[in-house]
């Protein structure tokens, strides 16, 4: 069996958190050359390259990246044990979980699925990757350098990925407005949104999907004043009277304690679903099932 050789390990943590060999070194109190040889005795062990070189800086390969991330668990750990040892910190130490989010699943959504753990039987430290592109982060998924995927649609049946999807809940769609443009458009909706100033998702979206297929069926031509990719800033956007917005119905009491914004009205038949994406067909990891359960039974149960 070959041993891993921690002092290269420990090196190339340092070299990938510093950006440069001569900042680690600074850090390391060693030569240039010492670390330098280091670092191509592991990328040897590891046979790939583990850094590619971007002007004055050094920035990780897909295998650096891998590695780099076992790398962080490892000295984290060390760095925690030493506190332990010396009374700085608890014996009882935090889960881990590492979750990707897409940018189109509304913040105030994303924020009711997650704040649960919070009150998580242990204590759970988790870090929040957003992207907008879903294949990205089931990419990283499939790599383990993610727990979960949330998101606002399902995972393709063409997506190379082996993963599954969790359907969280469904939530009917509310529609908001600034109070001025509210009272104007309030009568007769959802017809009276014809011509109105209208906010509106990105065409990549599952929500824009959505509303374009019910603006068609009603016959609706409103007017598009924006589209955005990110939702919080859209709902920005929408507090301040520049158009009508739509978002999911599941965060229309939150939405409401924005002052000056009002419902113009709801489709329940109108569903826009969420979903947790994993690994597993069959959830193991306690505080991701607990999670999902807690999602299903008191964010979205009322609402499916």
């Amino acid at each position: 069996m070959n041993w891993l050789n921690y002092h290269h390990l420990y090196y190339f943590w340092m070299v990938a958190r510093e950006g440069s060999i001569t900042q680690a070194c600074e850090k390391l109190h060693l030569s240039q050359p010492t670390v330098s040889t280091q670092l191509q005795s592991l990328e040897k062990s590891a046979g790939e390259k583990l850094f590619r070189r971007k002007g004055r800086f050094l920035v990780l390969t897909e295998m650096g990246q891998m590695v780099f991330r076992y790398a962080d668990e490892i000295f984290s750990l060390g760095q925690e044990l030493q506190q332990f040892l010396s009374g700085a910190a608890s014996m009882e130490r935090p889960l881990h979980l590492s979750i990707g989010i897409t940018d189109s699943l509304p913040k105030l959504v994303s924020y009711g699925i997650l704040e649960p753990l919070l009150n998580y039987a242990t204590p759970v430290q988790f870090v929040c990757y957003e992207d907008d592109n879903l294949e990205g982060l089931l990419m990283r998924l499939s790599r383990f350098e993610l727990d979960l995927v949330l998101a606002d649609a399902p995972m393709s049946a063409s997506s190379r990925i082996k993963a599954y999807n969790h359907l969280l809940g469904e939530s009917a769609i509310s529609f908001f407005a600034g109070e001025s443009l509210a009272e104007r458009y309030q009568v007769g909706f959802p017809h009276s949104l014809q011509a109105a100033p209208f906010l509106m998702p990105s065409q990549n979206t599952a929500l824009r999907k959505i509303l374009d297929q019910w603006l068609a069926r009603h016959e609706i031509h409103p007017r598009i004043v924006a589209e955005f990719d990110d939702m919080a800033l859209l709902k920005v956007f929408g507090q301040e009277g520049h158009g009508v917005f739509a978002l999911p119905a599941v965060s229309e009491a939150s939405l409401l304690k924005t002052p000056g914004l009002s419902v113009l009205g709801r489709d329940t038949s109108l569903k826009s679903s969420f979903y947790a994406i994993s690994i597993e067909r069959k959830i193991r990891n306690p505080a991701v099932a607990f999670l999902v359960e807690r999602a299903r039974s008191l964010l979205f149960e009322s609402l499916m």
